[in-house]
């Protein structure tokens, strides 16, 4: 199902047009991309976030299922106590239907405010999907770091000048946290590759415990680029290896995609504003600090996946 694009073109949205989401935001894009994936009732939990603001703000909505808004840091347990009070329902026979239960936060939502909510979602092993759309910063509240952030990107809080040249400190490892956790299914994606997405939902939703997604997803603003340059950086950060994709599945490693040709760390950073001084030459300590983190994580995958 996932990899016919002609039936997924016929599907109903679960997320329709109308929100104000930004011009070139990736966001809607990848949900849309995920929600293709599920075929039975749907229940999304959605954190505080630029998704939230922009796709429920009363009395509108652009959801054709059923969501809840949750606070910044709670999300996962509102959707575990939900999934919960399904499963007691069913045992029941008060509800008959198979429902499929997903959560989705930002990286501020995600790796920092509701990181203690999803690690103990996890561990309960409720059979849910968390989505991460990952922007790399507090887009919705004025571009401020998150552990997202990248070495040496410009935000509002990691200023670039005499002092410092933006984020001092590497971003978090999110994926292989959750991967921790010995979950059933794990995956990274990008909404550049429609394909590899959906059918890494599809295995997420039909897991039987948690499962999660981190995707990345361009921030117009917040990465200072043009729109019509959103799928081209997503794409990018997968062909230099800055945001591979693979899955964990049940413990086991798998490179979904790797470059014919790996291509310099810089070609991703050149058009985004929040990394331009990052080319001066005052700064080329931190360009190559970044080149090498990415080739020492890409070849640790490989290594994991048994492919080094």
């Amino acid at each position: 199902m996932a990899g016919n694009l002609k039936q997924l073109s016929h599907k109903p949205e679960r997320l329709v047009s109308g929100h104000r989401m930004c011009a070139g935001c990736a966001a809607p894009v990848l949900v849309k991309q995920i929600l293709y994936a599920v075929d039975v009732p749907v229940v999304i939990a959605n954190a505080t976030c630029c998704l939230e603001v922009t796709t429920s703000v009363y009395p509108y909505s652009n959801w054709k299922c059923s969501w809840i808004h949750s606070a910044f840091e709670n999300t996962s347990a509102t959707i575990g106590g939900v999934e919960a009070a399904y499963r007691a329902m069913k045992k029941r026979g008060e509800i008959e239907e198979d429902v499929r239960f997903m959560a989705i936060g930002g990286d501020g939502g995600t790796f920092d405010i509701g990181l203690q909510s999803l690690s103990g979602a996890l561990e309960r092993g409720h059979r849910f999907v968390y989505v991460c759309y990952d922007n790399e910063a507090y887009m919705n509240t004025g571009i401020q770091r998150s552990s997202a952030t990248p070495l040496g990107a410009w935000t509002t809080t990691s200023p670039v000048g005499t002092a410092i040249a933006g984020k001092t400190r590497p971003r978090k490892d999110l994926t292989k946290i959750v991967a921790a956790h010995h979950i059933p299914y794990v995956a990274q994606a990008s909404p550049s590759n429609w394909k590899d997405l959906t059918t890494k939902a599809e295995k997420a939703f039909n897991v039987d415990g948690p499962a999660f997604l981190n995707v990345i997803s361009p921030c117009v603003p917040g990465w200072k680029y043009e729109p019509e340059l959103t799928i081209k950086l997503a794409k990018m950060a997968v062909d230099t290896c800055y945001w591979p994709l693979y899955e964990i599945e049940n413990g086991q490693y798998k490179v979904n995609y790797k470059p014919k040709e790996k291509k310099p760390l810089v070609e991703w950073l050149k058009p985004q504003g929040r990394f331009k001084h990052l080319l001066a030459p005052e700064n080329k300590h931190l360009l190559d600090e970044l080149q090498s983190q990415v080739d020492r994580e890409w070849e640790e995958l490989l290594k994991n996946a048994g492919e080094s």
